[in-house]
């Protein structure tokens, strides 16, 4: 069952107790690798028994050759033993290489599932969620996932394994001996648990920290104008120096649980070594113990430490990786505010799927008939049993001062959010009632903050149409007189650069604009395009805006009046609500709050030019 909710972007470790709590939600994405993991488990079984088997020749070796002072069998010896040793390098060649598939193969499934889950949701989830956070499910917890489902599995397999055969072997050769050493098993086991336990908390403080660290320096890069420019080079500088101090302090922390950890470990090894060597010896001396049997005690005791360390440390990477698991699963249950219906998909496709076949014309005629509308997080309404025709052809704008909620109207057009309640209907049908992807490609949509893509000038105008020849893209950039920008840069195959950065504002918009007006859009938005570039600009894309209307239905959200006063009807949004309709001089002459904010407006520009 999908989630109908959104999420805030704070996710937290505490309460996660069961390390395969979450397994159940990944199953989808490992179930294609169930056979290649089955081999993996077997062969890393058969790892650790070659493994455990090794002291066994040392065994035969000393009180054979050595004990018995003779060379018989010696080739027999030597054959197995090069057998043995070449099977052990095949299993662990054909372990890695399958573990490698595994993990790289989960990850990919993951990261597409998310990313393509991604592509489905609805604004409200963008506006909750930073980009950090979702970059951070994509990547990251992914790629814990696919480390959990190859590397981490295998090294619980391989240390529990093993520890199981050389306790075996151990009780086979001499049980008396092997119980000695089995005594120290729950110490260790309740030393290891406590350093474990006090590392894990520390290694999450050095990683929070580092991630503070990193945004800071992030932010003391792509801020650095702002930072010159209000003079807090020592604040950043000293915020930055308490960051990396924390670092540094809680790191060598660590360090030292870590060593103090490292030297017990260490010292238990050598303990059991001693019980061997304290009660071994005296068996090997009253004849009840080979000298052979004594150095496979030896190098159990010795190696017996590592896979209890390695267990608990596998156990805690899958507690933790639980929270990786919960956050990744959270996002790919998340289900959009927006979403067609099953009948609507099975007519006209979905995103990925679409089935243009099925696709009516879009004419441009938009209705809101008896709408009201909250946003998913707010708890008033913005729009209460509104109603408005806008035939096709008509030019709609919406004006308001700063925050007003001016691209209420156009996002619900858009239908990147739906009304709580109440129709938008396109061309006389419930918005609803045909696919988003069928709506959108009909839409043509200029933002205030261009953005182009990294590629060429042809990549970046074919998102509005992939297929436009250079001919129609030659058309477009001469319709928004945009075709000096191109021929300044070299052609359609010069790089924009990282988000178009090696554009100017004004030359990012005039390409923006061609783009949108490429695919001949019949509803075309137009969110305060002119906010942010210069006159001369400015005064080129007003010139296209009065041609590319003509026929189309048209939102322009302005904040400058003096370019709306030639629109069809003129929508007054203030605290998040219409108050007023008509048009220009309908409004001016009422001498309501358009007449206030366009009085003002006209005042300012007077005072400017004195």
């Amino acid at each position: 069952m999908a989630e109908n909710t959104t999420h805030t972007n704070k996710d937290s470790d505490l309460g996660v107790k069961l390390p395969f709590f979450g397994i159940p939600k990944i199953l989808p994405y490992i179930r294609p690798y169930r056979t290649r993991m089955m081999l993996m488990i077997l062969l890393g079984i058969g790892s650790s028994l070659i493994d455990s088997v090794y002291p066994l020749f040392n065994r035969y070796a000393l009180n054979h050759f050595v004990a018995g002072k003779t060379l018989d069998t010696l080739g027999a010896f030597i054959l197995l033993y090069a057998l043995v040793l070449t099977a052990q390098v095949a299993d662990n060649f054909v372990t890695t290489y399958w573990c490698g598939k595994v993990e790289m193969g989960v990850d990919r499934d993951l990261r597409n599932a998310s990313f393509n889950h991604l592509q489905t949701l609805s604004f409200s989830y963008f506006n909750q969620n930073n980009v950090g956070y979702i970059h951070a499910r994509v990547m990251s917890d992914s790629g814990k996932i696919g480390e959990l489902c190859a590397w981490r599995m295998m090294d619980l397999v391989w240390n529990g394994s093993y520890l199981v055969s050389i306790l075996v072997m151990m009780l086979l050769l001499n049980a008396r001996l092997a119980l000695y050493i089995l005594l120290l098993v729950p110490i260790a086991v309740v030393i290891i648990t406590y350093f474990q336990k006090h590392l894990v908390v520390l290694n999450r403080r050095i990683r929070e920290i580092n991630s503070t660290i990193t945004g800071n320096f992030n932010e003391g890069i792509t801020g650095a104008r702002q930072i010159k420019t209000l003079g807090i080079e020592n604040r950043i500088n000293t915020d930055f120096d308490r960051d990396t101090e924390d670092m540094r302090a809680t790191s060598v922390h660590a360090t030292h649980y870590s060593a103090l950890f490292t030297s017990l470990v260490t010292m238990m090894s050598m303990f059991a070594l001693a019980i061997v060597l304290w009660k071994g010896g005296r068996l090997t001396e009253e004849g009840l113990l080979q000298i052979g049997t004594l150095s496979v005690f030896m190098s159990y005791a010795v190696g017996m430490m590592d896979p209890i360390q390695n267990i608990i440390n596998t156990i805690s990477a899958l507690i933790a990786i639980q929270v990786n698991i919960e956050r990744l699963t959270r996002l790919l249950h998340t289900e959009s505010d927006v979403a067609d219906t099953p009948e609507v998909i099975a007519k006209y496709g979905d995103t990925f799927q679409p089935k243009k076949e099925n696709w009516e014309p879009l004419y441009g005629d938009v209705e809101f008939r008896d709408v009201s509308f909250r946003y998913p997080d707010g708890d008033e309404y913005v729009l209460s049993h509104f109603n408005l025709k806008v035939p096709q052809g008509t030019n709609v704008a919406i004006v308001g001062e700063t925050g007003a909620g001016k691209s209420t109207l156009v996002n619900l057009v858009c239908r990147f959010f739906e009304p709580t309640a109440g129709q938008v209907l396109i061309d006389g049908r419930d918005a609803r009632e045909r696919s988003q992807l069928w709506l959108h490609s009909n839409i043509g949509y200029v933002l205030q903050t261009p953005h182009l893509f990294s590629g060429t000038v042809r990549d970046n105008l074919r998102y509005g149409k992939p297929d436009a020849s250079d001919e129609e893209i030659g058309r477009a950039l001469r319709l928004v007189s945009a075709e000096d920008v191109v021929r300044k840069m070299g052609g359609l195959d010069a790089e924009v650069g990282e988000g178009g950065d090696m554009l100017s504002t004004g030359e990012k918009q005039l390409l923006s604009f061609a783009r949108a007006i490429l695919s001949d859009p019949r509803i075309l938005v137009l969110d305060e395009a002119t906010a942010s570039i210069d006159t001369v600009t400015e005064k080129k894309i007003q010139d296209a805006i009065k041609t590319v209307i003509q026929g189309r239905t048209s939102f322009m959200i302005a904040h400058r009046l003096s370019t709306v006063v030639d629109a069809d009807v003129i929508l007054v949004v203030h605290e998040g609500k219409i108050i007023e309709r008509g048009t220009h001089r309908e409004l001016m002459a009422k001498k309501g709050y358009y007449w206030n904010l366009y009085s003002r407006q006209y005042e300012d520009m007077a005072a400017d030019m004195v």
